[in-house]
């Protein structure tokens, strides 16, 4: 019998995995296919000849912990103690499993905001828990009424994802406000902020919960170096709560993986003594800009775009097909592989939007986009 019955392959896998059958572009799959900066392939390079290949401390390399306590400092003004408040996992998703497996019990409710990521309901179901989904306004903004309506006793925690895949909606500071009022009324509720792209945003600067002093103390932060510094198959995130909070978080995850890659975990922290993060944006505001100007002449009503290096795209003008159907013949019929959004709803709701990845080559967009223009 399946502990998880109405969960099946992702759409992430299926739509990569046709688009490879059709020999189409992959703008589906949320990771780069530009080279990683040199800087730090030279470090790993290094590594690779000296003694960096056995397990490092269960929490993380410490020379990596004290420099993410500075990057936080720096970032946000807050400074995390590193021996207490901060883990190194084997991506955001084992970040986010673990969280949710220390801290959520059987029965307890958890509030997810629709369109959401896959990876955040299956871990409340495996804790015999219950996930609540609450769409998001039409323009992708919290509904707080309904959010506030959606809590109970029984509510253990919301998770919150700024900026926002898949549409790259960033939240306000009235949004934290919201959140705040509802969290003095519920003093049980955690809150999960996925902040993975938190360097990746645009002509707003990020807010993060890190700099919400009133919800420090009941809030699990979680960020991704994979995504910061595109090198997603390295699969390096981290956690940062409060020491009442890690205790329990570190008590599963060394059971999950003990510690994660010392290599990457070396590398990453020599690096950040060599790069900017706020260099970052920048170079995927390039892209987004070229991405949506070849995009100018096509049939697609492109969506704002706050942050992420995703860009949602409506296609009512094109064609009345269901955004699962559609998606799959853009990758037969022209070659572009994209993700539907529906299949980020519960209830499969399809407003006619699709998710392009824009981190992606200028010769990789620039021939999509050509496609793309055809339609």
């Amino acid at each position: 019998m399946s502990k998880l019955p109405n969960i099946t392959t992702s759409i992430f896998t299926v739509m990569s995995k046709m688009a490879a059958e059709y020999n189409a572009i992959n703008l589906s799959q949320g990771f780069p296919n530009f080279p990683v900066d040199q800087k730090l392939t030279t470090i790993v390079g290094q590594l690779a000849t000296q003694n960096s290949h056995q397990y490092l401390p269960m929490a993380g390399y410490p020379p990596l912990l004290n420099k993410i306590s500075l990057l936080i400092q720096k970032s946000y003004g807050r400074t995390p103690l590193p021996e207490n408040e901060i883990l190194v996992t084997a991506g955001a998703t084992q970040g986010i499993f673990t969280a949710i497996q220390a801290l959520v019990e059987s029965k307890d409710e958890v509030i997810i905001l629709d369109p959401s990521y896959d990876c955040y309901e299956a871990p409340v179901l495996l804790c015999n828990a219950i996930p609540v989904r609450v769409s998001l306004n039409d323009d992708y903004t919290p509904n707080w009424k309904k959010i506030e309506q959606a809590c109970t006793a029984q509510t253990k925690m919301i998770i919150i994802n700024n900026p926002h895949n898949p549409t790259g909606k960033t939240w306000e500071l009235s949004d934290f406000d919201a959140l705040e009022n509802i969290l003095v009324q519920f003093p049980n509720i955690l809150v999960l902020s996925d902040e993975v792209y938190e360097f990746i945003t645009f002509e707003k600067k990020h807010i993060s919960a890190h700099s919400r002093t009133a919800i420090l103390n009941r809030c699990i932060m979680v960020s991704s170096f994979g995504k910061s510094f595109h090198v997603t198959g390295w699969k390096i995130g981290y956690l940062i709560a409060p020491e009442h909070l890690m205790i329990e978080i570190k008590k599963v995850h060394q059971f999950l993986v003990f510690s994660v890659n010392s290599i990457c975990q070396i590398a990453i922290s020599e690096y950040l003594d060599l790069v900017s993060v706020e260099e970052i944006s920048q170079m995927y505001i390039e892209k987004r800009n070229y991405f949506r100007n070849l995009l100018k002449g096509s049939r697609f009503e492109l969506l704002p775009c706050e942050g992420t290096y995703f860009q949602v795209a409506s296609y009512a003008s094109i064609s009345n097909e269901n955004d699962v159907d559609f998606c799959k013949k853009l990758i037969t019929d022209y070659g572009v592989a994209a993700i539907p959004i529906s299949t980020f709803y519960e209830n499969k709701k399809d407003h006619q939007l699709i998710r392009f990845c824009f981190a992606k080559d200028d010769i990789t967009l620039a021939e999509a986009a050509k496609r793309l223009s055809k339609i």
